[in-house]
């Protein structure tokens, strides 16, 4: 990571501290298996599987509507799928349709973190604020921890000098930064990325894709849904095409060599 964004490594040595003896490389840290996903009688996810594994980056990429974002917030309990199962760490989150206790649901939500593509932040809370109060909450963290371990993941985001701001006093790409920081303070195995640049202008864009980037490169586990075509080609470890709720097309070479016609219609505008 560049000086200004601080270093990926020192932010994951923090966020397994936690977990480091949870799940090994190579392990799943996120099985899909069969999911589907309606609303009403519109069926938004249809029978879909996928598995990653600890230190992969999976990209999901596709037209908008196609369900990439609902796969998101049913893993991280935003939304209950219909059918399938999700299991998250080894800890299964619904087995065949039918979710498990309370216990289990806290303990796979705190493996999981998600970036959301328009922040949601406090606006009424400081930067500071924004990233210490879910650890309070969250993980019961005494107030003066949460403090010292928010304004590491602060530092770390180079935003060590707007601690005091709040979030109308920053940029979009700062904001974002912010939020990736309040997602990685919680110490989770998995982060989950929601369209995390649609909201900020090209130069913004380039500066939280860096950011991915590198925490790719110290081996982050994360799922990225994006549009950014050529941030997933050269990031992810395997790439995900989805259309109408179901899954065309995947493989580390999809956006390069699409077998699919529909696969090949939707990225001609990028290998044109």
């Amino acid at each position: 990571m560049s000086e200004a964004n601080g270093s990926a490594s020192d932010i994951l040595l923090d966020a397994a501290e936690s977990c480091k003896n949870s799940c090994g490389m190579g392990e799943e840290i996120i099985a899909v298996e069969n999911i589907s996903k309606s609303f009403d009688t519109t069926e938004v996810i249809k029978n879909i599987s996928f598995i990653v594994k600890k230190g992969e980056v999976l990209g999901i990429i596709g037209p908008s509507g196609s369900g990439k974002s609902t796969v998101l917030r049913c893993i991280m309990q935003l939304e209950k799928i219909d059918n399938g199962s999700i299991t998250v760490c080894g800890i299964p989150l619904v087995k065949d349709g039918v979710y498990s206790d309370k216990t289990a649901l806290r303990e796979a939500a705190l493996k999981a973190g998600l970036v959301f593509q328009n922040f949601n932040l406090f606006p009424h809370y400081s930067v500071l604020q924004n990233v210490a109060a879910a650890q309070v909450h969250v993980l019961k963290r005494s107030k003066e921890a949460a403090r010292e371990h928010a304004v590491r993941m602060l530092a770390r985001m180079g935003l060590a000098d707007k601690i005091d701001k709040y979030p109308c006093e920053l940029s979009g790409g700062q904001q974002q930064r912010v939020s990736i920081a309040r997602a990685l303070a919680l110490n989770p195995e998995v982060l989950l990325f929601d369209e995390p640049t649609s909201a900020l202008d090209p130069e913004l864009t380039g500066e939280i894709l860096a950011v991915i980037k590198d925490l790719a490169q110290e081996k982050m586990t994360m799922v990225v849904v994006t549009h950014e075509m050529a941030f997933a080609r050269d990031t992810s470890s395997s790439i995900i095409f989805m259309d109408g709720g179901v899954i065309v097309e995947e493989g580390k070479e999809l956006i390069t060599h699409p077998k699919q016609a529909r696969t090949q219609a939707f990225l001609s505008r990028f290998n044109a």
